[in-house]
């Protein structure tokens, strides 16, 4: 049985996300948690991209007949992605495990699935989050000056005016620190979901359909409770998420990097004028990264902890603090569309392995 979860490890591992291998077993747990042994192995014939059931089911040497059912089964569950169409047949695709199968869950939680996910993070971290970023940072709008500019991709309220469908699900990141007893009381319906990602999650009951108008209210809240935006990392967005640095696992991650701003995708960096600060602290209450901190009587701002999310500078009461688009050479490159960004995540990772193999190989020869 456990060369079929082995099996289906690997092959998430083969995704975008990656899903390493570890040696206390625990992301082997986890599968099984959410995979029985014949899900595990039907997962394995679904690739990263769209297919209809006949092709899957070729594939894995079924008859169409027993393999739809089977997958939508696997869709309900969230192990899987797919798309409805009109009246086309449904298409399925494998879902990486973060941003994935693990959202997907978020309202099944428990204490011993969070504790398992607490151990693997750290680990699963590393393929996830440290390559081409599945999220980027954008400011809050009352951070840009108008003299700024900034691209469509770049402003939540007209990437948000753009979309047709919108949902709204509760933050897994927050969900999964209330579990434990700790994280903090930030608004926890706070993944804004669109388009074919809004479709799934409704098909699926993991939130619910809201307004254009409740949407940008949701980003208004974001601001005064100190939350960073962080839409997908392409200018085709499928998500935001309103995230804290108390619960959220990539900002997490990012802050204990020692230099966030060379992880983060962010166009974006803060700038202070010390002269004109009054020192009133506010702005190390917003800050997510502790970029800054007190020198004497106004703030000091660590331009490597900084990932432009604008906190600072939308409540500072002097005007001290202003955002500046950083140089061309120092700008993230922002995928187009979802699929492009899957694609230079997986050359990312590739060339990562490639480069430490080289390195492990110099080593023992030397």
């Amino acid at each position: 049985m456990n060369d079929v979860y082995r099996a289906l490890r690997e092959h998430l591992d083969s995704l975008p996300a990656g899903f390493p291998a570890t040696r206390s077993g625990v992301e082997i747990r986890i599968l099984k948690r959410l995979f029985n042994p014949e899900e595990a192995s039907l997962a394995v014939h679904l690739r990263s991209k769209l297919e209809p059931a006949m092709v899957i089911a070729k594939r894995a040497g079924m008859a169409e007949r027993e393999m739809a059912p089977l997958l939508e089964e696997m869709t309900k569950k969230g192990l899987i992605f797919s798309i409805e169409t009109g009246n086309r047949p449904p298409a399925y695709m494998a879902s990486q495990f973060v941003v994935g199968i693990w959202e997907y869950h978020v309202n099944d939680l428990d204490e011993e699935f969070v504790r398992d996910m607490e151990e693997y993070t750290p680990i699963l971290g590393k393929e996830a989050f440290d390559h081409v970023p599945q999220l980027r940072t954008i400011p809050v709008g009352k951070s840009i000056d108008a003299g700024i500019e900034v691209l469509p991709y770049e402003k939540a309220e007209e990437m948000v005016r753009k979309q047709k469908k919108f949902l709204v699900a509760p933050c897994i990141c927050r969900k999964e620190h209330a579990l434990k007893g700790g994280g903090c009381d930030k608004l926890m319906d706070a993944c804004l979901i669109f388009g074919w990602g809004a479709d799934y999650y409704e098909r699926n009951g993991l939130g619910r359909v809201i307004t254009m108008e409740e949407t940008l209210e949701i980003l208004q809240k974001a601001d005064e409770e100190g939350l960073v935006l962080q839409p997908s990392n392409a200018q085709e967005i499928v998500n935001i998420c309103c995230c804290c640095g108390d619960c959220c696992q990539i900002l997490m991650h990012l802050k204990r990097h020692p230099s966030p701003a060379a992880m983060a995708s962010a166009a974006f960096v803060a700038r202070i004028d010390i002269e004109t600060c009054i020192g009133c602290e506010t702005c190390l209450e917003r800050c997510q990264m502790e970029a800054l901190s007190m020198a004497e009587d106004h703030a000091v701002l660590n331009a490597e902890r900084c990932i432009g999310c604008g906190l600072c500078v939308s409540t500072c009461p002097s005007g001290a603090l202003v955002l500046e688009r950083k140089s061309h050479g120092a700008q993230p490159e922002v995928p187009k569309n979802t699929m492009e960004a899957h694609a230079l995540r997986l050359k990312a990772r590739a060339k990562a392995k490639a480069d430490l193999n080289d390195k492990l190989l110099r080593h023992k020869n030397a």
